[in-house]
């Protein structure tokens, strides 16, 4: 079993907090990843539709049943619950509940209404580059990489990705989308996923979806919040600062997984990333979502933002951390080259004492280290994860 980055930061949480919600796409490996970590606690599944009745007809008494506390799969599917778990901690804080689901905007409506100051919230991805390093299982190509995806069932089983992503796509779209928007056309919003992953790193222009779909703007914005808050697609801000310029304000569209998007953008081969059009918001969009685990994994929030002025100067990835901003700039090509330091330059002029360090994440394999800054492999970014 690969180990999870996460386990560290999940026990300490367990210890101070009563109440343990672990947040996460679907199949990104919660279930399995809490009855490993916590295998004395009972675990109980809500989409389990016998379990999920004997709670609704008597939510206290199911739960007297477990005097010592339970993990709690799906959660969102009986809100009644949440009063009941309140209660119960208040009045013995040695009893624990750890809450999980895969529609995580219901399950944080709810812990937001009932649990506010009881619970501790952490978020679990697919498996990180650094979690498949450490067990050797990271294959050497990016495109290799990108094109398999990270979802743990693809590992366990040894599942195909031709056969894993259309799979997860219609369990995702029929379960929970579907659910919870007024969406009738399960077509209609699986062209409007496939017309994201065509602009993978790209600015979100609302207008411009709207009229490819078909639909109302206000429409493709209830869409994206669905997408964003379920974590399968995740936005990019802009960073605020703007040193006197004039800064875009739209933010960028990546997914969390590689493989899902090369999935939608009908991709059949690894070789085929190539020379495909989006090679390049692919690699932005691996970089920037390792990041992101890298931050989750430790139970922080992220710190990436991108930042480009009226003018065109452009920074891809620009890391806040305390007082210092440092840019960082994402090139898919395997060749070396100092004119990749020029916009972190520019940006490095502007930011003046609060930027000290430059970085370029690439696709070769060397690590160079020069004046202006230093150049990153990409399946070597650790310096990168301790800013």
């Amino acid at each position: 079993m690969i180990q999870r980055q996460i386990v560290t930061k999940l026990k300490a949480i367990y210890k101070y907090f009563p109440v343990v919600s672990l947040n996460g796409p679907r199949q990104s490996g919660k279930s399995t990843l809490l009855k490993t970590t916590f295998p004395a606690l009972p675990y109980i599944t809500l989409e389990n539709p016998d379990n999920l009745q004997i709670l609704l007809n008597d939510p206290l008494g199911f739960l007297n049943n477990y005097p010592k506390g339970l993990i709690i799969d799906e959660a969102q599917n009986a809100p009644q619950i949440f009063s009941y778990i309140q209660g119960i901690v208040d009045s013995d804080p040695k009893i624990k509940f750890i809450l999980s689901g895969s529609q995580n905007f219901l399950l944080n409506a709810h812990i937001s209404q009932t649990l506010a100051g009881r619970v501790g919230i952490l978020t679990l991805l697919p498996f990180s580059a650094t979690e498949l390093q450490a067990e050797k299982k990271l294959k050497p190509k990016f495109e290799d990489v990108a094109f398999t995806g990270f979802f743990p069932r693809i590992f366990d089983k040894k599942i195909p990705p031709s056969f894993f992503y259309p799979s997860y796509l219609q369990t995702y779209v029929q379960r929970d989308v579907l659910q919870i928007t007024k969406i009738t056309d399960s077509v209609m919003f699986i062209n409007f996923l496939k017309l994201l992953a065509g602009r993978v790193g790209q600015l979100l222009n609302l207008s411009s979806i709207a009229n490819d779909v078909g639909v109302a703007v206000n429409t493709i914005k209830a869409w994206i919040h669905v997408l964003e808050v379920s974590y399968i697609i995740y936005l990019l801000r802009p960073h605020h600062n703007n040193f006197s310029k004039r800064i875009v304000q739209t933010p960028k569209i990546y997914f969390i997984d590689t493989g899902l998007l090369c999935y939608l953008l009908e991709i059949e081969k690894p070789t085929q990333i190539k020379t495909h059009f989006a090679k390049g918001g692919i690699f932005e969009n691996y970089v920037i979502i390792e990041l992101l685990k890298n931050r989750y994994n430790t139970a922080k929030l992220p710190n990436s933002f991108f930042w480009r002025d009226k003018n065109g100067h452009e920074v891809d990835i620009v890391l806040e951390t305390a007082n210092q901003l440092t840019p960082v700039e994402i090139k898919s090509s395997h060749t070396k080259s100092t004119h990749y330091f020029d916009g972190l330059n520019y940006y490095r002029t502007l930011a003046k004492e609060k930027s000290k360090k430059g970085f370029v994440v690439y696709g070769g394999h060397e690590k160079v280290t020069i004046k202006a800054g230093t150049m990153l492999p990409w399946n070597e970014m650790d310096e990168l994860y301790k800013l």
